[in-house]
């Protein structure tokens, strides 16, 4: 039978779903309440409580079929992404969240049988995600910055404009390659230290040096790029906490003064070869 969706602002969507223990007609009557309210509004997943059972029970569509995961719980997971995700709980909200490209789960089916899956797929590893939150009595909006958070509940409430999806700071910046460059060569300066304690010949030791003389400006140029384009993101995501100057500065500076520690420690172990 068809059922009544659990929508914005009714609160029982706040309530963490009970584990099923009973493997019986009830479960089979709650998952066959599921499917029909899936087909009936062209939807591709749901949580029980979506419906407003509280069962830790959810509904995948494949093809013309459904995969049930009954008490699924995630053992392991991989690799971060941006995904963009709306929730039929928060009608034509859209938003960009964390979540991993890989998860491993442990469920049980509708006889009580447990299983084990490695879902490699992104969209249906983020749907399965998305969901389990629903279990624990969580939703995307729990996933996002205050600021956004309070910018789309204003706008829920008729107060205000939805937030667009580039306003919402993202999980991965673009920045992060200046620092992860940096800081591999920070390594490699790092390593050029223990040129002592080797009994190199002396072009070799030569060589080393010249790789610091090189790599220390090199760092202060890609420092000073990723501040300029840090001041462009900052301008961009006004709400995102990882933008804000005070972080970058202090990327900044801890880099920049390791570069300078690491030359001047090489100048003086190095150079006298």
């Amino acid at each position: 039978m068809v059922q009544k969706l659990v929508i914005y602002p009714d609160d029982r969507m706040n309530c963490t779903s009970t584990d099923v223990r009973s493997f019986n007609q009830t479960l089979w009557d709650v998952i066959d309440d599921m499917a029909d309210t899936m087909r009936g509004n062209d939807l591709d997943a749901m949580a029980a409580m979506q419906i407003a059972y509280p069962y830790n029970i959810i509904l995948i569509k494949q093809e013309d079929d459904f995969q049930e995961y009954i008490n699924p719980r995630i053992i392991k997971n991989e690799n971060l992404f941006d995904s963009e995700e709306s929730s039929i709980y928060f009608p034509e909200v859209t938003v960009t969240i964390p979540r991993y490209e890989k998860i491993k789960l442990v469920y049980e089916d509708r006889n009580g049988e447990i299983h084990y899956k490695d879902i490699e797929d992104k969209k249906l590893a983020a749907t399965l995600q998305r969901k389990i939150d629903i279990t624990f009595g969580g939703n995307i909006l729990d996933k996002v910055d205050k600021n956004t958070r309070e910018k789309i509940f204003e706008a829920l409430a008729g107060k205000g404009l939805m937030p667009q999806t580039d306003d919402v700071c993202p999980t991965f910046s673009n920045k992060d390659y200046f620092v992860s460059f940096t800081d591999k060569l920070l390594i490699l300066m790092g390593i050029t230290l223990l040129t002592p304690l080797f009994n190199f010949e002396k072009s070799t030791i030569e060589n080393i040096y010249t790789f610091d003389k090189i790599a220390f400006p090199l760092i202060v140029l890609l420092m000073i790029a990723f501040f300029f384009y840090a001041q462009y993101e900052a301008k961009k995501y006004s709400q995102c906490s990882s933008c804000q100057i005070g972080n970058n500065i202090g990327v900044i500076v801890k880099r920049s003064v390791a570069a300078f520690a690491f030359a001047i420690g090489a100048y003086f172990l190095v150079n006298p070869y």
